[in-house]
């Protein structure tokens, strides 16, 4: 696994409940996403290059513990194949004082032409980034 976020709760991240609202949540998890599809080749400027882009699926979220304002959390992530043209995430938020699982989420996403709109099988580079994970 690859840390791939890391931030601060805000207190407007806050709901009146005064915890983390899951709409951040899935915002810092949706970060988490595009950086660990950076890391097998599936950065910005290959989207822009090939008309490629990436569409949710699917998406859970499990939350443990609360969050609250002042919070310092990061999130762990790895990915796996779970097609020719999708692909499984997989997020842990941690609180960094206490190194202790808060959320986690599981993703699943299709690579797609963005002209076609269509889905189109992964490049083969993304497959053996992945296995090298």
């Amino acid at each position: 696994m690859k840390k791939t976020y890391q931030g601060t709760v805000y207190p407007w991240h806050c709901d009146h409940f005064s915890h983390m609202n899951v709409q951040y949540y899935v915002g810092k998890f949706d970060q988490s996403n595009f950086n660990t599809f950076a890391l097998v080749g599936l950065t910005s400027e290959y989207f822009r290059k090939n008309n490629r882009g990436m569409a949710a699926l699917e998406q859970h979220i499990l939350y443990k513990k609360e969050v609250v304002a002042g919070d310092n959390i990061f999130v762990k992530s790895e990915i796996s194949i779970a097609g020719p043209k999708v692909v499984r995430c997989h997020h842990f938020m941690y609180n960094v004082d206490h190194e202790e699982l808060v959320a986690e989420t599981t993703i699943v996403a299709v690579h797609l032409d963005t002209i076609k709109r269509k889905s189109v099988a992964l490049p083969e580079f993304v497959h053996q980034k992945i296995k090298e994970l």
